[in-house]
């Protein structure tokens, strides 16, 4: 049985969720790490709940932290290890924030940092319905040499997916912004990317700009010119 999961959460301010956005913290932090994007997004996105689960396990490196899976990196395959295993945690709490809504997941978006896009993209591309988007910030995809077996499986319409990533990034290599793209690709799954100038391990105003109108465009939420021109 799969661990459950919680964390906090933003209710859409038109009090009836038509769209459910999804933050996958990265390692050593936990759900309250990315909530804050939501209300940010919220001015052009008032139909979106959004939550923040904190990950399954206490991190071994950073004291009151959480983790989706242990890095020691003396293993070679313990990313592809980790994020099988996390995987069916995050998929019993996306059914149950779904049905919490009333939801499918056409109407869903999930959106990673760090090791959270690597848990975004992997569970996003194995669902039984694909979301509608996977957003990941300074991550990478694990297991690309796997993946054109798994879409030569998958049948319905792939996720679209945008990736972010800084080019002075000091944890994850900014070349796995391109290999990541590239196996996305060869996938046929829809793959756009923004490389961020000078930015290290983290997220900046360019990266939440894109990333807000890329989950509006695939969600299928028309912003006001107006507003759109003062994001």
């Amino acid at each position: 049985m799969a661990a459950m999961i919680d964390g906090p959460r933003l209710a859409a301010k038109s009090r009836t969720a038509k769209q459910l956005v999804v933050f996958l913290h990265g390692y050593g932090a936990d759900g309250n790490d990315l909530i804050a994007l939501g209300q940010q997004w919220q001015a052009f996105m008032p139909d979106a709940a959004f939550v923040s689960p904190h990950a399954p396990e206490p991190c071994v490196q950073s004291p009151g932290g959480r983790q989706w899976f242990g890095l020691t990196m003396r293993d070679p395959a313990e990313r592809w290890t980790g994020v099988n295993k996390a995987g069916p945690t995050l998929d019993a709490f996306l059914d149950a924030e779904l049905e919490r809504h009333g939801l499918d997941d056409s109407r869903l978006a999930l959106v990673g940092f760090s090791q959270g896009t690597m848990m975004a993209l992997h569970v996003g591309l194995r669902r039984k319905r694909a979301p509608a988007a996977v957003l990941g910030y300074s991550g990478e995809l694990v297991g690309p040499e796997r993946l054109e077996a798994l879409a030569a499986e998958k049948t319905g319409k792939p996720p679209a997916v945008l990736l972010v990533h800084g080019s002075e990034d000091e944890v994850i290599s900014p070349e796995a912004l391109f290999l990541s793209g590239e196996a996305l690709a060869a996938a046929g799954v829809p793959c756009q990317w923004h490389f961020s100038v000078g930015l290290g391990h983290g997220i900046d105003g360019a990266g939440l700009r894109h990333g807000g109108l890329f989950l509006a465009n695939s969600l299928k939420i028309r912003i006001d010119p107006k507003l759109r021109a003062r994001l």
